[in-house]
Order: C-alpha cells, then sequence, then structure tokens
C-alpha cells in the first residue's frame, strides 16, 4: 500500500467519512476557505492513480468509492510508524507517549481494561 501524502490523507478522510462521493461532495464538508475545485480534483485523481480509489462516469460527472479501507490504511501506517520510530515495539510506543506526558494514568487504565475485556 503506497503512503499518501498530508493533501491526500486529508482528502482520503472526506471520501472515508462519505463513502461514494462527487468532489462537489468533498468540497461541501471543507471548512472556509476552501480549496480550488480543481486542486481537489487533482488529489483526487492521485488517489485514482495509487488505487485508493474507484471512479464511476455518470455523464459528464464522476462519482468516486474509496477502495482502501479506513482501518486497513490506519493499520498499515501505524505498523510502519511503530517499526520505523520505536523499533518494532508497540510497548516503546506506549512509553514514549506516557514519557511526552499524552497519556495519563486513567488513560492507559482505560487501555488495560480494554485489554482485559477483550482476552
Amino acid at each position: 500500500m503506497e503512503r499518501l501524502t498530508s493533501q491526500e490523507e486529508d482528502i482520503m478522510l472526506y471520501i472515508w467519512k462519505l463513502g461514494p462521493c462527487f468532489i462537489r461532495d468533498i468540497l461541501n464538508e471543507m471548512p472556509e476557505p476552501r480549496p480550488p475545485y480543481t486542486s481537489v480534483a487533482s488529489v483526487v485523481r492521485n488517489l485514482e492513480k495509487k488505487k485508493y480509489v474507484t471512479p464511476k462516469k455518470f455523464g459528464t460527472i464522476t462519482q468516486f468509492f474509496p477502495r482502501v479501507k479506513e482501518t486497513d490504511y490506519k493499520r498499515t501506517f501505524m505498523s510502519n510508524v511503530v517499526r520505523n520510530y520505536f523499533t518494532g515495539s508497540y510497548k516503546e510506543m506506549v512509553s514514549f507517549f506516557v514519557r511526552d506526558r499524552k497519556l495519563s494514568k486513567s488513560d492507559l487504565q482505560e487501555l488495560m481494561d480494554q485489554i482485559e475485556k477483550e482476552e
């Protein structure tokens, strides 16, 4: 799975949220000031080339369908982050966030409760 640029990720988040959509739908979801239609269309074309979306023509307009599931992208992306920055250790990643005060004791307890519930 090819890594997305920050712009591509932003647009893909809208596509995952909307499901099958047109470029105008994506623009309508974006906050002001919205980028030009042509800029969003260009990013969507790149997503098509990278096989993240599938186009379906309706006359002169095209609807885009997500081809890659959001959970699959997150799983791949997070695996790469853990491998590249935390020597492949999820424990090291969590430890980093604890040391950096991004995870509190109550956050960790919630995670522990979730782990115990899923076992």
